[in-house]
């Protein structure tokens, strides 16, 4: 299946590999990381952010917690708060539970967190609840351009 997010990497020509699965529950992540087999530490959730007043994206474990105050930091803001589900779902043109770092609408400036570098592959949304996609954390900041920080908390 080709969704926009899939489509930027072919574009790009980044080696990735889509993975389809039930997705049961509100906890998207979570229980793709369980559908796929997957250590939590390897599958990634992206949320929106607003920092200063504008559009941001935060790529952090689904294990974990966006910290909102490394998240500014990264990107060199004072303040971030976290997007209203419907903001986040206009900007990016994914669903909330399938937003994707690739393909969004709008780019907005990411932060993937700095633990995805310790893994050969990470897992992140392919643009709809029920797919992911496999791909190496360096190809993810190279096509997004996104900034490598610790972002994250337990």
């Amino acid at each position: 299946m080709t969704t926009p997010a899939s489509a930027v990497l072919a574009a790009a020509g980044i080696d990735f590999e889509a993975h389809e699965f039930e997705a049961e529950g509100r906890d998207y992540g979570k229980a793709a990381a369980a559908a796929l087999g997957v250590d939590e530490e390897r599958v990634f959730k992206t949320l929106m952010a607003e920092i200063d007043g504008r559009p941001a994206v935060g790529i952090v474990p689904v294990a974990g917690m966006l910290s909102l105050r490394s998240f500014a930091a990264a990107l060199r803001g004072k303040r971030a708060v976290m997007m209203e589900p419907s903001t986040a779902e206009r900007i990016t043109g994914y669903v909330v539970g399938g937003i994707s770092p690739f393909g969004q609408r709008r780019q907005s400036p990411t932060v993937l967190d700095a633990s995805a570098m310790t893994h050969k592959t990470i897992y992140v949304s392919g643009g709809r609840r029920g797919l992911d996609l496999e791909v190496a954390p360096a190809d993810l900041v190279r096509v997004l351009s996104a900034t490598v920080a610790a972002i994250a908390t337990d």
